[in-house]
């Protein structure tokens, strides 16, 4: 070796020795990895430590294994596998779990069809998903890309199914808890040492969830579909049915459960502790017809709740009443039946009525019938009382047909002169009306019910097949404007039953006359075409509710003695010639004069 070889290697070494002492790179620790402030945990490219335990990771010399580290973190040992799934029933649903994120993958409900006839999905593999986030320093970590294991599964009162992700240090395990009879799952989460190792500052429970068609009208489905929810506030909300238009809402109070309703079934989450904040979101796909609407859900998990142990549960099932007020505060929101007092009337009298006759027959035709029997006994006096008025009112025809004579055309003088008569006989103009009025509470709320009560879905009466939606006697080649493109023979019958019981009133009251006698067949003409497309079981009840009605009128004309009344008419009047009015007559009168005035002015103006 010369000198200049010899000069060389020195340099060489001395370079070498220069570079691996001030120039050679740290080996590098991923940010998400780090101790974190008061935990003895160290993390590298490969492996994690707890105290003075080592676990590994991934194989270092795997790049698949390293691309999931980069996206999992600590949890790539569960990253690659295949997915399995298993199958667990009870009475009433039939439910498809997935190892896939220990979840639930698909939901049928056993005895009921959907509009195609096949086994109804409230939750569709390809179509609904629930995923659980956890969010560590930016990175979220979707559960449902992790494969958990399967543990046990126990048979018992309750059905247990056990999933766990588990690397030895630290765990995650879900538990579902299935009754042999019901609608509701619940869920238990349960972690043990995540803090120390992960350290997550939120986890947030996610639902994307498009609403399986069920009915065969997809426009009355679309209608009666929205997101629902109910606060710890004891605030409920809803976003609009109607609207086909993207809709959002954020919500920033606790909240108990959230559900995704549609006429007869709904989907939901209910928290035993509330979910801290959320998100909610609806809209409707129309080159989708398999699907009435697009729902979503996103939901803040405090991460004390997380640790602790969450307890939720699942709701896939039907809008029915008595279920629904046993799953959760407010539940039954996801059941419409009526606003207002109308609830109330449901609630308290038709409800109970129903779910007594249901027990002792299975014709619901002839439930119909009995109901209609049952609401018409309760209503016979209010019934009663407004025939009476109104053969009180046609008792003074012939002294109402005097004053018409007598004062011509001033139709407010002649008001003024028939409240005079009125008064003196001692008929109360009202004494008709409120009766009807009273009425109406229990005929709309029969408006709600009948629509959306489930049990008549898919019963079948005479020629309706579903009582729960239209009869179609006829199917039209063309489409009426608002009518529609069939005909309902329940609905013409009911059409031709009110006119008939118009009529038949009007042969006992005198109170109408002239256009406004004729005008009173113009309501029924127009429920023809509202009504048509109505479910078979409303219209049905209403034919009966005519008939019943125009058979009380029959008897009540051969109990009223209408020549008894017209003599108590004109025995009060001898009494009542010197009474002074009432203070609600004389102030209809001075209405009456105001008006009057008033009518004057305006032709002096003129």
């Amino acid at each position: 070796m010369d000198k200049n070889q010899f000069t060389g290697l020195i340099l060489m070494v001395a370079l070498l020795a220069v570079y691996f002492t001030w120039f050679t790179p740290e080996p590098t620790v991923p940010e998400e990895t780090a101790n974190q402030e008061g935990a003895a945990t160290t993390l590298t490219d490969s492996s994690y430590t707890v105290g003075d335990e080592t676990k590994d990771v991934v194989p270092s010399d795997s790049l698949i294994a390293a691309e999931n580290f980069t996206k999992y973190g600590i949890f790539a040992f569960a990253a690659a596998g295949e997915e399995s799934e298993r199958i667990v029933e009870n009475e009433n649903l039939k439910i498809t779990f997935t190892n896939k994120g220990g979840r639930i993958k698909e939901v049928i409900l056993k005895d009921h069809l959907d509009y195609t006839g096949s086994p109804f999905k409230p939750m569709d593999a390809s179509k609904s998903q629930t995923n659980v986030i956890i969010d560590h320093r930016g990175r979220a970590i979707r559960l449902n890309d992790l494969n958990y294991s399967f543990i046990k599964s126990e048979v018992g009162d309750t059905l247990k199914v056990t999933y766990t992700l588990s690397e030895g240090s630290f765990s995650i395990q879900h538990v579902y808890s299935i009754p042999k009879k019901g609608f509701q799952i619940g869920l238990k989460i349960q972690s043990n040492n995540l803090t120390p190792i992960l350290n997550p500052t939120a986890v947030t429970f996610e639902w994307n969830h498009a609403v399986n068609r069920a009915e065969n009208t997809l426009e009355d489905s679309r209608r009666n579909a929205n997101v629902r929810y109910y606060l710890s506030n004891e605030t409920y909300g809803e976003l609009s049915e109607t609207s086909e238009d993207f809709e959002e809402e954020t919500l920033t109070s606790q909240i108990n459960w959230v559900s995704f309703k549609q006429k007869f079934f709904s989907t939901a989450i209910i928290s035993e502790k509330p979910f801290q904040s959320g998100y909610i979101n609806q809209k409707v796909d129309f080159s989708d017809s398999s699907s009435i609407k697009y729902m979503s859900m996103n939901l803040v998990i405090p991460y004390s709740d997380f640790i602790d142990g969450l307890s939720i549960k699942y709701y896939f099932g039907t809008n029915k009443y008595n279920v629904l007020k046993k799953v959760a505060p407010e539940f039954e929101e996801n059941l419409d039946i009526g606003w207002g007092p109308l609830p109330i009337v449901n609630k308290f009298l038709i409800i109970p009525i129903f779910n007594l006759l249901q027990g002792v027959m299975s014709n619901y035709g002839l439930i119909i019938i009995f109901i209609v029997i049952i609401v018409r006994l309760i209503l016979s006096p209010l019934t009663y009382k407004s025939h009476m008025s109104m053969a009180k009112m046609k008792a003074m025809k012939p002294e109402l047909d005097e004053l018409k004579e007598k004062y011509g055309e001033d139709m407010q003088k002649m008001q003024q002169e028939q409240m005079n008569l009125y008064r003196q006989v001692g008929i109360n103009p009202l004494s008709g009306c409120i009766p009807l009025l009273l009425q109406m509470p229990i005929l709309f709320s029969l408006f709600f019910f009948f629509p959306n009560a489930v049990e008549f879905r898919g019963e079948s009466f005479l020629w309706a097949h579903d009582l729960s939606t239209y009869d179609s006697v006829v199917n039209l080649p063309f489409e009426i404007p608002f009518y529609g493109d069939h005909v309902s023979l329940f609905t013409l019958l009911m059409t031709l039953s009110t006119i008939a019981t118009i009529w038949s009133n009007s042969q006992v009251s005198a109170s109408l006359q002239g256009p406004m006698k004729t005008f009173q067949y113009l309501m029924p003409i127009t429920m023809l075409f509202f009504l048509n497309n109505y479910a078979s079981g409303l219209t049905f009840y209403y034919f009966i509710s005519n008939m019943v009605t125009f058979g009380q009128t029959v008897l009540f004309r051969k109990l009223i003695d209408e020549d008894k009344i017209h003599r108590v008419l004109q025995e009060n009047k001898k009494k009542n010639a010197g009474k002074k009015k009432s203070k609600f007559q004389q102030r209809l009168e001075d209405a009456m004069k105001a008006n009057q005035e008033a009518q004057r002015n305006k032709k002096r103006k003129k």
